[in-house]
């Protein structure tokens, strides 16, 4: 028999599944991963351990596939990071948004409990659900008043897994992340979209960039950081839901003004606002107290802001060179 620990993520594909699973193989984990069955394969994040992670097919909306997938892994760890997790397109698709971001975790979590009960269980929750903020900075105190379908299925998923850690003692655990982007960051989220817009204009390539609320403002940390929290969490003596945040908030004109900045170009001349990108019903402002995290997990964002935006532009800028070779 070994003691390798072995981790079943969902979501592998996605920004902070990937930086999880590379994070975990540093750690000599033996990774599993849950993947959607589609006709085209979109593992571009992961390709670089595609074959160092064992990739299973099951889907949160089918209670069996998951409940075999567990069986099958028989992880120590379950980290559960999918879900439709674009808050405009929650509007627009707001019952498919609560099947895979709200049900969804009940079902995961089932799958957990059927199986092995003692497996360890990470729910990604969002500062999204504190939507209409009640206070500032926000902490696992502050109430909650989501303002996206989004947001409302978070708060679901974050309550479901208090439930069932109260209801089956279950070690389940929390992680309510602010804002956290990456190069890896889909080119829909606005961050990404102005970085890979910074590249694109300067490189010749666009013209102008259209953007919504550029006073909305966000605690924006990087995700590599982020996934190291969510580990931390489940190596705890007992579970317990954290707020992971750098506790510094920005605005979109600022994540543009350093971005242009970057590369010697003038933000004003390049962004137009467009209305239709406002939304329904807005989250003005979040910012994040980790307090409680670095105190009993030792966590703290090791890349500020400043790095994060550049690291982001200098990989758009590299990715869309390519693109002309």
């Amino acid at each position: 028999m070994t003691n390798q620990r072995r981790a079943l993520i969902t979501g592998i594909t996605g920004q902070d599944g990937a930086y999880l699973a590379r994070f975990l193989l540093d750690r000599d984990y033996e990774v599993h991963g849950v993947v959607r069955r589609s006709s085209t394969e979109t593992f571009e994040r992961i390709n670089s351990i595609r074959d160092q992670v064992c990739l299973h097919q099951a889907d949160l909306l089918d209670q069996l596939s998951l409940v075999r997938v567990v069986e099958k892994s028989r992880p120590h760890e379950v980290y559960n990071l999918a879900a439709q997790s674009f808050v405009p397109t929650s509007f627009d698709q707001p019952l498919l948004t609560g099947e895979f971001t709200a049900l969804g975790v009940t079902r995961v979590l089932e799958a957990v409990r059927l199986v092995d009960p003692a497996i360890r269980f990470y729910q990604a929750s969002s500062s999204e659900m504190f939507g209409k903020v009640q206070e500032e900075p926000q902490t696992e105190q502050t109430p909650l008043w989501p303002r996206s379908p989004y947001g409302v299925a978070k708060v679901y998923g974050h309550w479901i897994t208090i439930n069932f850690r109260e209801s089956y003692d279950l070690f389940a655990c929390s992680g309510i992340l602010f804002n956290h982007e990456s190069p890896l960051r889909g080119k829909e989220f606005v961050t990404r979209k102005i970085s890979d817009g910074v590249a694109r204009i300067k490189l010749g390539r666009q013209q102008k960039l259209k953007l919504g609320n550029l006073d909305a403002q966000r605690d924006w940390g990087f995700a590599g950081d982020y996934v190291r929290a969510m580990w931390l969490m489940l190596q705890q003596d007992a579970p317990d839901d954290y707020v992971i945040a750098t506790g510094v908030k920005h605005s979109v004109r600022e994540f543009c003004e350093v971005a242009f900045g970057h590369v010697g170009l003038t933000w004003q001349d390049h962004v137009e606002v467009d209305q239709a990108l406002l939304r329904p019903a807005d989250v003005n402002t979040l910012c994040g107290d980790a307090r409680k995290a670095k105190t009993q997990l030792g966590w703290e964002p090791d890349v500020s802001f400043k790095e994060l935006v550049r690291m982001m532009v200098d990989a758009d800028l590299e990715r869309v060179r390519k693109e002309a070779t």
